[in-house]
């Protein structure tokens, strides 16, 4: 099971978003790329939020010396998975995102 993409701000799917395009890509100016770019920020806000909760969570895990019930480490095991998603998204969309930089300065 991953993270859901819902829960993060920015990473809700629009309508429509499913289909395949068959005309080229929109240009990369105008209000489009304003709420995609704007997308795109809240969507890295949100998983660096959820980032900064999870290495809160393991600094208080660790500072509890070991001293935790078995309802605690099952909560502390659902939080460090979550937050390995959240890092693993990130670094994908950073990835992504390298790539189209990457795409849009070759075709100039």
């Amino acid at each position: 099971m991953s993270l859901p993409i819902g829960s993060v701000p920015g990473l809700e799917q629009p309508a429509g978003a499913a289909r395949v395009r068959s005309s080229p890509a929109p240009p990369a100016s105008g209000p489009d790329a304003v709420e995609r770019r704007d997308r795109f920020q809240n969507a890295l806000h949100g998983l660096g939020h959820e980032i900064d909760h999870g290495e809160k969570m393991v600094r208080r895990a660790l500072s509890a010396g070991g001293h935790m019930g078995a309802g605690d480490l099952i909560a502390l095991q659902a939080g460090i998975y979550r937050y390995s998603e959240a890092v693993d998204l990130t670094a994908k969309l950073v990835d992504r995102a390298g790539q189209a930089v990457r795409t849009t300065l070759r075709g100039q």
